[in-house]
């Protein structure tokens, strides 16, 4: 999936995680990855000393590793859930691939 690293794109995607029931904040901390899933809390804590470009990758790499109930998801954040996802499991199968060749 092809999309542009803009402002318009960060607050989508802060959007999809507003409406599964997550907090997204941007605070500064000592995370090695970048950021920090408070799972219990349902809060994502992502280093704000990082670019648009930054953010936006990092809110990607959560997605997949978090419990997202589909049925919360109005329609079209939804349809951009799934080609988020699909996206996803594809670039990490292709990255599998490459490290076994």
């Amino acid at each position: 999936m092809n999309f542009k690293y803009t402002p318009n794109t960060l607050k989508k995607l802060e959007l999809l995680y507003d409406e599964a029931r997550y907090i997204v904040r941007f605070e500064k901390g000592n995370f090695t990855s970048g950021f920090c899933v408070l799972e219990e809390r349902r809060i994502v804590v992502i280093n704000k000393f990082f670019n648009t470009e930054g953010r936006i990758n990092a809110l990607i790499e959560i997605l997949p590793t978090i419990k997202i109930n589909e049925d919360e998801l109005s329609g079209e954040t939804l349809k951009w859930y799934k080609q988020l996802i699909a996206d996803n499991s594809t670039n990490i199968v292709q990255s599998q691939i490459d490290l076994n060749q």
